[in-house]
């Protein structure tokens, strides 16, 4: 019997032995609430790892978890990891110091992280041929996922579900829910799907890359010699997507990230208000002169994102304490092996996936874009928004009106809501809204899950 199979075994009959809310499987894991923790095995040899933490109200109250949303929170990357990053350094009860984070969002909901695709954070595979390398696989294994889950959690199984994300976590978000839906209503996996929020989303590339030169430009970053080089690399990119030759574009989109960083001196692609030292400036200004245009890919957003300490965190003391995970998985917050394995799928949009999204079903999409963001720009979201083919686009674009969105007496962003689509703007927040804006992002999560009832004051004609 292999290691798998033994973990595998431990945490099925822990699951059996423990009780919690609404008597069924809790355990207090690691940190304080109640949880649930494990794998669902997605398909033959794929195993996604999942941590799900039941809602905490501040004000201690009793309450039955299968009554409060349930939000699934999907990372980027592709490959880094909700359960470390999102978790530790966004959204989940603790902060990476291990302190208690008063801006969490357990406390108004369930939040299920999952760690997606399968070779991110602790899921694995038991071979690198099993790693997902299109879009349609990851619906497929995040369905599975949820068909596994659901009947494990059968109290969720009509709890209004939601799906937040980040970045590529947008793009696997869109098609997960189509797919889950379709899944859902043909009576396949018993679930509630309520509403996607697409955050900083990677939904239609190109439109970033085309939109980096003029926001770097308006927001002071480059000069026209900058924008000029810069934009004749992304027109580079736009033409290679056209002609459907996405590793290439793929590839110029590397180049652009290092003319990018050439000309800005190292601009923080997350937030281009962060503060760039004089030497990451020179040593980013070096690799991008002399580096492979994928390893400058791979050292912006897998490298970046990696957290020495996060993944000493995540083996040290969560893994012991969740006892579920198998020896010889160790922790990745961002894995390169699941990046690369997506490479020819990375440049392909995902617009036709969210018309769908608008035109078939009855789930809410909702878009998150904070202001500071370059790699997902305000300019180039809105862009492929605007662009959505749906029978309220003409009235959402020409009619719809924005307005402030507001948390204590405080100007957070605007929101455009209407019954079908919202898009929310997000000030003082760059990729990372949760972390950057928690005011905003919990007001929208609020919103968004109806736990606050104020929605825009648009009427769909």
């Amino acid at each position: 019997m292999s290691a798998y199979t033994v973990a595998a075994a431990c945490a099925v009959l822990a699951v059996l032995l423990a009780a919690g809310p609404d008597g069924v499987q809790a355990r207090k894991g690691f940190g304080d609430g109640d949880q649930e923790f494990g794998y669902v095995d997605v398909r033959d040899g794929a195993h996604m790892f999942y941590w799900l933490y039941y809602i905490q109200p501040e004000d201690k109250s009793a309450v039955k978890p299968a009554d409060k949303p349930l939000v699934i929170w999907l990372q980027g990357g592709p490959g880094a990891s909700s359960t470390s990053y999102g978790n530790f350094m966004e959204l989940g009860p603790l902060d990476a110091n291990l302190k208690r984070r008063n801006s969490t969002w357990v406390k108004h909901v369930n939040v299920l992280f999952i760690d997606n695709p399968v070779g991110t954070g602790y899921s694995y595979v038991d071979h690198y041929s099993q790693l997902a390398t299109d879009n349609k696989q990851i619906a497929a294994d995040l369905v599975a996922f949820t068909k596994g889950f659901m009947k494990t959690y059968p109290q969720f199984q009509k709890t209004p579900l939601y799906i937040f994300c980040e970045s590529y976590g947008g793009k696997m978000t869109a098609e997960f829910a189509l797919r889950l839906y379709e899944e859902q209503k043909a009576g396949n996996v018993l679930s509630n799907l309520k509403g996607v929020a697409l955050g900083d989303s990677w939904i239609s590339p190109i439109d970033s890359v085309m939109t980096w030169a003029p926001y770097l430009l308006h927001t002071g970053m480059v000069d026209q010699r900058g924008f000029g080089k810069l934009d004749a690399v992304a027109q580079l990119t736009q033409r290679a997507v056209e002609r459907g030759r996405f590793f290439e574009a793929l590839q110029l989109w590397g180049r652009a990230e290092s003319v990018t960083l050439e000309v800005t001196d190292g601009v923080d692609f997350y937030n281009i208000m962060s503060r760039i030292t004089k030497e990451k400036a020179a040593r980013v200004r070096l690799a991008a002169r002399n580096g492979d245009f994928l390893e400058v890919l791979y050292h912006n957003h897998v490298v970046s994102a990696s957290d020495d300490d996060l993944n000493k965190l995540m083996d040290e003391k969560v893994k012991p304490a969740l006892g579920v995970i198998p020896d010889a998985v160790r922790h990745q917050t961002s894995s390169s092996a699941v990046f690369n394995a997506l490479g020819t799928d990375f440049m392909k949009p995902v617009t036709s996936i969210v018309e769908q999204l608008l035109n078939e079903t009855d789930v809410k999409v909702v878009v998150l874009s904070g202001q500071l963001d370059l790699i997902v720009d305000t300019p180039g979201t809105l862009a492929w928004v605007e662009r959505l083919h749906w029978k309220m686009g003409d009235f959402w674009v020409n009619q719809a009106t924005r307005e402030p969105l507001v948390v204590d007496n405080i100007i957070e962003g605007f929101v455009k809501d209407t019954s079908r689509l919202a898009f929310y703007w997000i000030s003082r927040a760059g990729h990372m809204v949760p972390a950057d804006n928690p005011a905003a992002s919990i007001e929208v999560l609020k919103r968004v899950t109806g736990l606050n009832k104020k929605t825009g004051n648009n009427v769909d004609a």
